[in-house]
């Protein structure tokens, strides 16, 4: 871990948890790792959901929205799991209606700041490998850690660290909470 690092954590909502409408294989294991590093003293955290644009949605957002209505519409589905309440009375939340976390001007400030990113979150083949390729865009180096980020299956996973894999060492490391905390 390094001092100038920020971690940001993407989308740990409810309707990503076991039985949820989205369940991803791993939000569980993912809030345990986010709470790990941040209780090993990690200063710099953001954390981000999504929530559909509905006032103003564009393009094929308009077909999001009503195919996922119910999902919009269930303030349990949409609020961030238990496990993380604690670190979020301490660090930021902000709210987004597209997939990218850049798309929040606070996170593009405080990515740019940082010597490097560390993703972790849900959905590893969705917001998060949109954010990935948002912040490598933007010339800011990036950490995937491969047991911070759940997809919705297995073979989703390994697709997305198969893209990084291309990308790295250059733009992004691949790494496991556990080496992530020794560094």
């Amino acid at each position: 871990m390094k001092k100038n690092d920020l971690l940001l954590v993407i989308d740990m909502q409810n309707v990503y948890k076991k039985g949820g409408k989205w369940e991803c294989r791993n939000t569980e294991g993912v809030a345990a790792n986010v709470n790990r590093i941040i209780d090993s003293g990690m200063d710099k955290v953001i954390f981000t959901r999504f929530i559909a644009n509905e006032t103003n949605p564009f393009g094929v957002w308009k077909n999001y929205n009503i195919k996922y209505e119910s999902v919009n519409h269930d303030e349990y589905a949409n609020e961030m799991v238990e496990e993380l309440q604690e670190p979020l009375k301490r660090f930021p939340l902000y709210t987004k209606g597209v997939y990218s976390s850049l798309a929040i001007p606070e996170v593009m400030e405080a990515a740019k700041k940082a010597e490097r990113v560390v993703l972790c979150g849900v959905v590893a083949e969705c917001c998060v490998l949109s954010t990935a390729l948002a912040l490598m865009d933007e010339g800011i180096y990036t950490v995937y850690l491969t047991d911070g980020v759940s997809g919705l299956d297995v073979p989703k996973e390994k697709a997305t660290e198969l893209i990084f894999s291309g990308l790295s060492p250059l733009h992004i490391k691949m790494m496991t909470t556990d080496e992530y905390l020794k560094e």
